[in-house]
Order: C-alpha cells, then structure tokens, then sequence
C-alpha cells in the first residue's frame, strides 16, 4: 500500500522528540522504514555533557539513513526529527493537523517517505537521510557529512509553503560574557558591575551596521538570553548574553566587527557559525528566500542542494504549529517531481 503521509505525521508527532530525547521517535522511524523494505543504517549521534548543555538527555540518540539493498542513491531526500520545546501531540480538523512538529519538521519526513515510495517504484535510485539536533547545533548534519553515500542531490525539507528556496540565511552565534567584581551595592565603588560592562557593550553591538545583500536582505541580529548578577542588593560579579546573528554573507567582518566593538569590557566566543547559502531555480517551482537557517551548510558532502518543503516557518515553534493536510499532499507531487527531474 502507498504510504499515507498524513497518518504518519500523526504517528511522528504523537512521540515526543525534543532536541537531546529524539530516540523513541528514532526507533519508530527505523521500524517504519524497514516495513517499506528499505535497508536502514542508524548514525550514532553523542550526546553533549549534561553539566555543560543543560536539558541534555541520556538515552540513544541516531541519524537514519534508507535505501534499497545495494543503491548507491542519485538523489536523496532528508530532513530533521528533532523538535524544539514544549512537545504537544496531534489534533486535528479537517483542514489541519496541529502539534508540535507538524510541519517543522515531522510532517516533512512523511511527505518524503511518501515521495521516496514513489520514485523508487518508478525507477529512480533514492535514499532518506533523517537527521537529530537540527533546532541547536546540526550535530546530527554533520555526523552525517562523514558519511556520504554518493549522491548527486540532496533535497532537503524546511517550511517553505511548498516553494523552492533559492537562497538560505546563514547562522551566526555569539556569546559575550562579562565579569566583575561583588561588593555590598550600597557602596559600588568598592565593586565592578559585569552587568554595567555587559550592558555598555550590547549597545554598542547593536548599533553596529550589518550587512545587507540588495537580492536576499538584511542580516539581523537578536538577543536571546541575557542573564546575570546574584541579589539587587549585590553588584553583579558575572553576566553573559547569547545573540543569534542572520547572516546574508561571510561571517569574518562581523566576526571582527563584534571583537573590536565589546573591546576588554566581556569575551567574546562563537559557538555556532553557519554560511549564507544560494542555490538554484528548477523549471517553473514558484520560488522564495528562506530568511531562517538549515543543515544544508552541514550536509556539504551529500550533493547539490534544494531546499523545498510544506507549512509555513511563521507557526513553526510556537503553540499555533499546524500543517495543512492539502499541503502534504501537494508536497509529495513536489518531492517527487523534483528529485525526477534532476537525475534526468
């Protein structure tokens, strides 16, 4: 029987899969796959220090890959079954599907197994490649990068609202921490405020001037966590913040920029630094600009890529995560015309 991508989402996002926790969803998938008679091969994916990597978890964590018994794939088609917090399961209507996951990216997985069903039967030489940590680091992308299988394509899956991205931001992220010296506050000058410092910089980053690509955009820039200190009535002997920079070209003026700016006043570090990325149009796909950041810069190994898949980035990660069951229907007729298209 074919699949059928919209029970399989339900299946894939009533089994929670948060960043770090992704194994129970693993082991389904891999049982799923090999019910299609796909040879599949984990990936194991190690799990960050707990002590350093709060929410980390303990269980086993794994890439999967599929393909039939001795294909080297022509095109491969991948995404993410990682999830951002809180899990919530599936609901539905008639129009949607809802939960976490629906379409970022878990209904992405289906409409590519579906797709993948298809173009095996008609030919085409295809693999699935689904990937864990997408939402913080692309650890699961780049374990994957050590081990290619040969393909010319890769067709990766995001929220796209079914068009063919033609261009991805890239990913750029800063830690600034700052430190000081305690003392009682109603006598400061005795102490030094890492917070003062640590505030004094952040608007000094702020007003510097990023880049802007005329075809793409701005580069912006947010600050997401900013903490520190002990008491109000303390002055504050530590504090940092975490910036996530959109990046529409090379890293290393920003790089420096951010350096020169925050000066001796806090460190700098960068823990996270993904390129901008292009790609090309194909046949008469409508089109658009991802403004967000994938694993296609970790996946460099895998082919040419694209970058294609159904809901919208706008309800991504928030309590309003639905997919249109229409849309995952159109999505497999995409995949699949895509993927056929380019081997020809």
């Amino acid at each position: 029987m074919p699949v059928d991508p919209i029970q399989l989402t339900r299946d894939l996002v009533n089994i929670e899969s948060t960043t770090y926790h992704e194994g129970p969803a693993g082991v389904f998938l891999h049982s799923f796959l090999e019910g299609e008679r796909y040879r599949v091969e984990r990936m194991p994916v190690e799990q960050p220090d707990q002590a350093l990597t709060p929410g980390a978890g303990e269980g086993e964590r794994f890439n999967l890959y599929a393909a039939m018994p001795g294909v080297t794939p022509e095109v491969v088609l991948s995404t993410h079954f990682d999830t951002v917090p809180p899990y919530f399961g599936c609901t539905e209507d008639d129009e949607f599907l809802y939960g976490r996951g629906t379409c970022d990216a878990k209904g992405i997985v289906a409409a590519q197994v579906a797709a993948a069903d298809r173009l095996r039967d008609a030919g085409v030489k295809v693999g699935l490649l689904f990937v864990v940590g997408e939402e913080r680091d692309s650890a699961g992308a780049r374990e994957a990068n050590l081990h290619p299988r040969g393909s010319r394509f890769l067709i990766n899956g995001e929220p796209t609202d079914n068009r063919l991205a033609l261009a991805s931001k890239g990913a750029l992220r800063v830690e600034i921490r700052a430190k000081g010296r305690m003392a009682h506050s109603a006598y400061p000058e005795l102490g030094e405020s890492a917070i003062d410092k640590l505030i004094e910089a952040l608007h000094d980053v702020l007003a510097m001037e990023l880049p802007v690509e005329p075809e793409i955009g701005p580069s912006t820039l947010n600050i997401g966590l900013l903490q520190g200190g002990r008491a109000p009535n303390v002055i504050a002997d530590k504090a940092e913040a975490h910036l996530l920079i959109r990046l529409v070209g090379p890293s290393e003026g920003i790089r420096e920029e951010i350096l020169r700016v925050v000066g001796d006043r806090a460190e700098v570090s960068f823990s996270l630094d993904l390129p901008f990325v292009r790609m090309r149009k194909v046949g008469n796909l409508p089109t658009m600009v991802a403004k967000f950041t994938t694993d296609i810069p970790s996946l460099t190994e895998w082919g040419e890529p694209f970058l294609l898949g159904p809901g919208s980035i706008h309800v991504a990660h928030t309590p309003q995560e639905k997919i249109a069951k229409k849309e995952l229907l159109e999505a497999v007729e995409l995949y699949y015309d895509l993927a056929s298209g380019l081997v020809g």
